[in-house]
């Protein structure tokens, strides 16, 4: 019987307070099982974060790391929280390696001053860093400007060891880095969960297993929900698919997006046809929520969308503050579908920048909605949405009204309800806003 261990933490993202979870069911408690030929591997963890440090929240990377790689031959020797500070970095990293060639470092890859691990691996290593093209010109589509307009502190995200290797960020901005040196690995993550985890999972242990001869996970099967939360998909997984005993669960959430993770060891026709039936059962029973069983993130998908149907869209935002149009302008194809985008704190500063009707019409009217309908004029978009500020509802509570006007001219109005504060709440309702875009095309 499979043992279930769920990990629940807080994690400092962006400055915001992020809920993230993982919950991961094992083949056994026990020793992991070596296949033949094999090795044990062991390898040692360092923690990078002044916060833990004062209690502001705990480590969840360690019991995270360790969770994953022990079924797969992989025993940690020690695990140790330090400082942000390249002093504290080198000397735990150096103790580390007195005991292991393979460290983790987890943290300080980001664009903040106090995020030294980068340069502090090059200084212990001697190896230099050096920016690289590929990822300089991904950075430089993700924000929408020429390369040589990046910012110094994004551009040293792009910055990777010469004498070793790098693992792509899918969910955030900085690279994991690959140090290798007289016959020792130090691999360097990305703090946050969100970007930590499935990096692990779909980047590091490949590399590791390919590196080092280690077991590695025959098959993996991503699958990507929106608009349901992660404990009614387990629920659901629990009561109606059939997931075999040998097929490792895992989930990650943040905020209203949900990914849940099926692997298996081997990668014989048969341990895949096993995933692919799990994914069949989950597509039938689930699949109004899945957006992705692959990397795609929802931005990419819902850009797509438009993509394959030849259709623009054009934004008007007030209280989701332009993060809408931020996360679709930084995806590939974005600049074929987005037609036009403003932003205002007000709706009168909304409605001043979009200017008179030129050429109002009777339907116009009759629809008393004259800020879309300019909008629409302005850009000649085929679909154009309206993102309102927040309202007190009738209940208490706080809702947004958002206005979608189809290609045909039909105008639809949703309200949605306001989850949070701060960027956690701006990250909740541009998370909804896609969602309500994916349902409105695919209709």
């Amino acid at each position: 019987m499979r043992d279930q261990v769920v990990v629940a933490g807080w994690a400092l993202c962006w400055g915001a307070v992020l809920s993230l979870a993982i919950s991961c069911r094992f083949i056994s408690a026990g020793e992991p099982s070596q296949h033949s030929g094999e090795e044990r591997v062991d390898y040692a963890i360092v923690i990078t974060g002044t916060e833990m440090l004062e209690g502001a929240y705990a480590d969840a990377h360690s019991v995270f790391l360790t969770r994953c790689l022990r079924p797969l031959g992989f025993r940690c020797v020690t695990s140790t929280i330090v400082d942000d500070s390249e002093a504290e970095i080198i000397k735990a990293v150096r103790q580390a390696l007195d005991r292991t060639s393979l460290v983790i470092v987890a943290g300080g890859l980001g664009p903040t001053e106090d995020d030294v691990t980068r340069q502090a691996l090059s200084s212990l290593t001697g190896i230099p860093l050096r920016e690289h093209p590929e990822l300089l010109a991904t950075m430089a589509r993700r924000f929408g400007v020429p390369v040589g307009q990046l910012r110094a502190n994004l551009r040293i995200q792009t910055e990777v060891p010469v004498e070793g290797d790098y693992l792509e960020n899918a969910h955030g901005t900085a690279a994991g880095l690959v140090f290798e040196t007289d016959g020792r690995l130090i691999v360097a993550l990305p703090g946050p969960p969100r970007e930590l985890r499935p990096m692990v999972l779909e980047r590091l242990v490949p590399y590791l297993a390919e590196k080092l001869g280690t077991r590695a996970m025959g098959g993996l099967l991503k699958v990507r929900f929106v608009g349901i939360g992660e404990s009614a998909i387990s629920d659901m997984i629990d009561r109606r698919i059939d997931v075999p005993d040998d097929v490792t669960v895992g989930s990650l959430f943040e905020g209203m997006r949900v990914d849940f993770y099926f692997s298996v060891s081997g990668s014989t026709s048969e341990d895949i046809a096993r995933l692919d039936a799990v994914k069949e059962q989950v597509l039938a029973e689930l699949g109004d929520f899945v957006y992705a069983t692959d990397t795609t993130s929802l931005e990419s998908h819902v850009v797509g969308l438009f993509a394959e149907r030849a259709q623009t869209l054009a934004l008007a935002e007030v209280s989701s503050g332009g993060s809408l149009a931020a996360g679709i302008s930084s995806c590939e194809g974005a600049a074929g579908v987005l037609a036009g985008a403003y932003t205002a704190p007000t709706e009168t500063q909304l409605d001043r920048l979009l200017g008179p009707l030129d050429e109002p019409t009777a339907s116009d009217a009759a629809a008393g909605q004259p800020l879309i309908a300019r909008l629409s004029n302005r850009t000649g978009a085929d679909w154009t949405v309206y993102v309102g500020p927040e309202r007190d509802d009738a209940a208490g509570g706080r809702v947004v009204d958002v206005l979608v006007r189809q290609p045909d001219g039909v105008l639809q109005s949703h309200v949605l309800t306001a989850r949070g504060t701060g960027d956690r709440a701006r990250h909740n309702r541009t998370t909804q806003l896609l969602d309500l875009l994916r349902r409105c095309v695919r209709q």
